[in-house]
């Protein structure tokens, strides 16, 4: 799949490096990584503003709808805007799962279920390093 931004893995790690993201930012957002749960930055974080692709600064999440899902990774129930984000089918692991990434730079986010909270009804389980917070 091609996307409107594209580099390769050493400009990805550069770029990464340059923006002091996290450690494990270049495998979740390049080779789909995952996070332990509640060992993100961003889990916790209540403040008001919006989540970024940590990779391309493409907006993606509102904090007006992040949720607390239990689940120990960023959660929201819908995206910033329809063309926020693409989505695929994973079947990595021993279930089909919906992976969620950047419709910009293609980097991996995490991955959307449909067990959130009204009004959507999903829950866009969010790597907090796939992510930079821009507060209000």
């Amino acid at each position: 799949m091609t996307y409107k931004i594209e580099k390769t893995d050493a400009e990805w790690k550069a770029l990464l490096k340059a923006k002091d993201a996290e450690a494990l930012a270049f495998d979740v957002t390049r080779h789909e990584a995952t996070e332990r749960a509640h060992s993100g930055r961003l889990a916790d974080n209540k403040a008001s503003g919006v989540y970024t692709c940590i990779c391309c600064d493409k907006p993606l999440f509102s904090s007006s709808t992040k949720y607390e899902s239990g689940t120990g990774w960023p959660s929201y129930f819908q995206p910033l805007a329809p063309d926020a984000v693409g989505t695929k089918v994973d079947g990595l692991l021993w279930m089909k799962r919906t992976e969620v990434h950047c419709a910009d730079c293609g980097a991996h986010l995490g991955h959307v279920f449909e067990d959130g909270p009204a009004p959507t009804g999903l829950r866009y389980c969010m790597n907090s390093a796939s992510l930079h917070f821009v507060p209000e």
